[in-house]
C-alpha cells in the first residue's frame, strides 16, 4: 500500500483548517453571540443570532467540553474565506496527491447536508462515502473497486438527537436542491415515517441510529428530532461504530468539513456488518465489500503504525459478549489466509503496545 507524500497529507491538513474556518464563520456570524446552557448536568454551548423580527433563533454549537470548540468560542471572530484557494488545495490533492474525491451526486449531497448544519448538530458520515475519506486521513492510497458507491448513508445517536434542541432544515429540501427528483422511500413497517430518500436515478439517501433495546425496535424507524422530519433505522452494533468520531475532509469541490467514524472501529464494524449480510438480493457483494474494505483498513493501521488504536477497538467490541464475539469470528473467517495474518499481526502489535491481552478469532 504506496504512502501519499508528506506535502499532500499537510495540505490536506491546512485545507481542512481553513474550511472549518469558513463553515464555523458561516454558521456562527459575527452578529450573534455564544450562550452556555445546561441540560441534564452537561453544559453546552448554543449561537443566539438575530431572527430580523426584533428576536433571536438559537443553534446547538456543541459540547463545552470540546476543546476546539471552546477555543472558536474564546477566539469569535470573522475569518476570511479563500474559497478559489481551497478548490485549488483541492484539485491539487486529488490529481497529484493520489488522494480520493467521491462521485458528484455523493459529493453534492454531503456538501448539502454539511452547510444545513449535519456535522454541527453530531451527525456522522458513515459507509463507503466515509471510507473514502479515509485515505487522506490515514495518509495512504486505497484502489478504487472499494470506494465506488451508489449511496449515502448518516448516522446519528438517538439522545444526542432528543437533546440539542437544535435541528437541519426540511431534509427533503436539502435533497431536492441537490436533485429535484430526490422522494422519501416508504419504511418497511407501512408507518408514513421516513428514514431514506432516493431519485430517479436509484441514489439512495439513508438515515440510521443506534438501537435502543431488543430487536424489537429494528423494524420501527426513530423518530429524531434534529434530523429535519427526518426518521432513523435503529441498528444493532451502531453506537460502536460512531462512538469518538473524528473530524476529516471529504476533497469535494472546495472541500467539505466532516464527520467519519475512527477508521479502526470502521473496520471491526465492518467484520460484524459482513457476518450478518443476506445471502440473497445484493448481500454476498456488499459482504464481499465490508470485508474487503475492513482489511484495507487492517493494512493501512499497520503500515501507518495505528495498530494500539486497533488493538483498543477490537477489544472494546470483543468484551461485550457473545454476540459481538460470533460477528467478529464469522467476519474474519471471510478474510483471505494473508488478509487473516495481517490482522492477527496488526491486533498481537496493537495488544503489546497497548499491554493488554488479547484474543484472535481465529480457531485454533
Amino acid at each position: 500500500m504506496k504512502s501519499i507524500d508528506l506535502m499532500y497529507q499537510t495540505m490536506l491538513a491546512e485545507l481542512g483548517q481553513r474550511s472549518l474556518d469558513a463553515a464555523w464563520t458561516a454558521d456562527f456570524p459575527p452578529i450573534g453571540r455564544f450562550t452556555p446552557a445546561t441540560i441534564k448536568g452537561k453544559r453546552y454551548w448554543y449561537f443566539d443570532i438575530p431572527d430580523g423580527h426584533g428576536g433571536t433563533t438559537r443553534r446547538y454549537v456543541g459540547p463545552a467540553e470540546d476543546p476546539d470548540i471552546a477555543q472558536r468560542v474564546a477566539d469569535h471572530k470573522r475569518e476570511k474565506d479563500d474559497l478559489r484557494a481551497r478548490r485549488r488545495m483541492v484539485n491539487s490533492l486529488t490529481r497529484e496527491g493520489g488522494m480520493i474525491t467521491p462521485d458528484a451526486m455523493s459529493g453534492d449531497i454531503v456538501e448539502a447536508l454539511a452547510e444545513g448544519g449535519l456535522f454541527r448538530l453530531r451527525g456522522v458520515l458513515i459507509g463507503t462515502v466515509a471510507f473514502q475519506c479515509y485515505s487522506g486521513l490515514l495518509g495512504v492510497r486505497l484502489p478504487m473497486a472499494a470506494i465506488l458507491t451508489g449511496d449515502a448513508d448518516i448516522a446519528q445517536d438517538y439522545a444526542i438527537s432528543r437533546e440539542v434542541e437544535d435541528s437541519l432544515p426540511p431534509i427533503l429540501d436539502l435533497l431536492q436542491g441537490v436533485d429535484p427528483s430526490f422522494r422519501p422511500v416508504p419504511h418497511r413497517s407501512g408507518g408514513a415515517a421516513s428514514s431514506a430518500f432516493q431519485n430517479a436515478d436509484g441514489y439512495r439517501v439513508e438515515f440510521l441510529t443506534s438501537n435502543r433495546g431488543s430487536d424489537d425496535y429494528i423494524d420501527q424507524p426513530a423518530k429524531m428530532p434534529a434530523l429535519g422530519g427526518a426518521s432513523a433505522d435503529p441498528l444493532r452494533f451502531l453506537d460502536f461504530l460512531i462512538r469518538e468520531p473524528v473530524r476529516t475532509m471529504l476533497l469535494h469541490r472546495s472541500g467539505v468539513p466532516v464527520v467519519v467514524p475512527d477508521p479502526s472501529r470502521y473496520a471491526i464494524h465492518k467484520l460484524i456488518v459482513a457476518s450478518r449480510r443476506h445471502t440473497d438480493g445484493q448481500g454476498p457483494a456488499k459482504r464481499e465489500k465490508d470485508v474487503r474494505q475492513a482489511a484495507l483498513l487492517f493494512e493501512a493501521l499497520q503500515q501507518t503504525r495505528r495498530t494500539s488504536d486497533l488493538a483498543l477497538a477490537y477489544n472494546e467490541a470483543w468484551e461485550r459478549g457473545a454476540a459481538w464475539q460470533e460477528g467478529i469470528r464469522a467476519g474474519a473467517a471471510m478474510l483471505s489466509v494473508e488478509e487473516a495474518v495481517q490482522f492477527s499481526k496488526g491486533l498481537l502489535e496493537g495488544a503489546q503496545r497497548n499491554r493488554e491481552e488479547i484474543e484472535l478469532p481465529f480457531g485454533e
